[in-house]
């Protein structure tokens, strides 16, 4: 049985099992806490979260959990899943450590990644008394995550160039440790390139023909990546770095930065580069009067944020880009000086953007109610990032709900309930200037379904986005429902709550099967609902 607990308003509500508090710290992480728990406060309920599963012997199953969130791209930011991975890999028993280093390259896939998670166990290491953390079981996995690459040292090559240092750390420390000794020429080529320059790894093949072409091809990279560091900002270096941007798909970290004022290259950068890093940097090209309306640079962008496989596979979370539309709309970065004028054909492709990230989902021909907590607890920024509220971000996932079923209405609540006319056609910006209208309160999660009994409203599924701070009132959330089942004649109407913190509440009863918690911004989100939803 759940146990009933009191949250920080004196609600009665469930307290959430610890798998499914590691779930929402995955995705709303704690650096900067809620409306009534410090940061600090609330990051030591999570790691203690994390380590009570541990210390319970499933430490194996709390390793699957993240390899799933990392894999499937669920998560906004990695920084809560690496450190529950690094905890997984420091503090587990022996199965547990075991498949978190056998699992080290799904969650660490790029050399960011990788240092994060050395300098976190370093950190447990140090502060445990327990010496300097490079056992067997450690250096051996870090050693297969630069000897995976025998078969394509191209990649290697680009990790290493692009990704040099994080965290303190270099990949020249990182191999100093762990000692990797190559099975192929391949990688030998790169890593001799990372600990002694180009000159050392030209050497390792003397001029004769018989080469591998996959050796040819990551030579020519290096070479490429070595001269454009040494090119001016003349416009005849400018042509040569171009030219190597294209021919060797070189990235922005690998041009100089002096000549990252150059149109001509970040118009030869665009072609080849990958999603991420064009949402990072639409700002940057505005700014240059790069991405003007009806110009060929503006519909190329258009087209990736439109390709839903690309989308997909550059593992993109559907709240990255939420806030980067957001960012890109105001025409300005939340910091320096940069400003710009905003495209309204990328706005609007963006816009698309957010919905094609989710997993798709066929109809489920329910009929909704979507209820979003307005009240002054939700006011308190999401992922630690200022522009956008949970209240907010709420009103955006519900969106998606919006545009996929035919039988929905929208309601906000706090103390009272209030309809909110969102449709389809909407943009994102629409639905947080709409919501933003909405007078804030106390919080009663009761209200959406008191409010259908009161109208005799006919819902299948009420879904409800809140952080659970539901203040004390004579009926429980809980308790409304199963009221709106009897009365409604609807006895399998269900309730999904959509969790907006990483606390540890729940208003739904996990001892009913009619009823559902989940994190709000998990990117399987909808497809979770849907399976609940059609289970009637």
């Amino acid at each position: 049985m759940a146990d009933l607990v009191r949250n920080s308003q004196g609600g009665v509500v469930y307290q959430v099992d610890d798998l499914h508090r590691l779930r929402r710290f995955l995705c709303f992480g704690s650096e900067n806490g809620t409306y009534y728990i410090k940061k600090e406060e609330l990051g030591q309920q999570n790691v203690d979260c994390v380590k009570r599963l541990i210390e319970d012997g499933r430490g194996v199953e709390v390793v699957d959990e993240l390899v799933s969130f990392s894999v499937e791209g669920r998560v906004a930011k990695q920084d809560g899943l690496l450190l529950a991975f690094a905890m997984c890999a420091r503090l587990g028993d022996a199965p547990t450590k075991r498949r978190a280093y056998d699992a080290l390259e799904k969650v660490c896939r790029i050399p960011t990644h990788l240092f994060q998670f050395i300098e976190l166990c370093e950190q447990m290491s140090s502060g445990s008394g327990r010496g300097s953390g490079w056992g067997r079981a450690h250096r051996n996995a870090i050693r297969r995550w630069y000897l995976r690459f025998q078969d394509n040292p191209l990649r290697l090559a680009q990790h290493v160039t692009k990704y040099q240092k994080r965290k303190g750390w270099s990949h020249v420390d990182v191999l100093r440790l762990a000692h990797p000794k190559p099975r192929s020429d391949s990688v030998n080529v790169v890593l001799r390139y990372v600990t002694k320059g180009l000159p050392a790894a030209v050497g390792v093949f003397p001029p004769q023909d018989g080469v591998p072409v996959e050796i040819v091809t990551t030579l020519s990279f290096l070479k490429a990546v070595e001269e454009v560091k040494r090119l001016g900002n003349n416009p005849d270096d400018v042509q040569r770095v171009c030219a190597a941007i294209r021919e060797h798909s070189l990235v922005r970290e690998h041009v100089p930065t002096q000549m990252l004022n150059s149109i001509d290259i970040w118009k030869a950068l665009l072609i080849n580069m990958p999603l991420t890093a064009m949402i990072r940097n639409l700002g940057k090209m505005s700014s240059m009067n790069m991405l003007g309306s009806g110009t060929e640079a503006a519909q190329l962008v258009v087209e990736k944020l439109h390709n839903e496989a690309a989308l997909k596979y550059a593992r993109i979370h559907p709240f990255n880009l939420l806030l980067s539309m957001l960012v890109y709309k105001q025409g300005r970065g939340e910091l320096g000086s940069l400003t710009w004028r905003a495209n309204a054909d990328i706005v609007k492709a963006m816009d698309d953007a957010f919905y094609l990230s989710f997993k798709y989902v066929e109809p489920t021909g329910k009929r909704y109610c979507l209820a979003v907590d307005v009240s002054g607890s939700m006011t308190w920024p999401v992922t630690g990032l200022e522009l956008i509220n949970a209240r907010e971000a709420a009103a955006a996932l519900s969106m998606v709900t919006v545009r996929s079923e035919e039988n929905c209405e929208v309601v906000g609540f706090s103390m009272k309930l209030t309809p909110i006319p969102l449709n389809r056609s909407m943009t994102l910006p629409d639905v947080i200037n709409t919501i933003d209208r909405i007078p804030m309160g106390g919080t009663d999660c009761a209200a959406p379904m008191l409010w259908a009994m009161e109208k005799k409203k006919k819902f299948d599924v009420f879904i409800v986005y809140t952080d659970s701070e539901t203040h004390p009132f004579r009926v429980t959330p809980a308790q409304a429902l199963k009221d709106y089942r009897r009365k409604s004649g609807i006895p399998n109407a269900k309730l999904i709550v959509c969790a907006f913190a990483s606390n540890g509440f729940t208003i739904a009863d996990p001892n009913d099967p009619g009823m559902l918690d989940m994190a709000g911004f998990d990117s399987n989100g909808p497809a979770v609902m849907s399976t609940f939803v059609q289970a009637m």
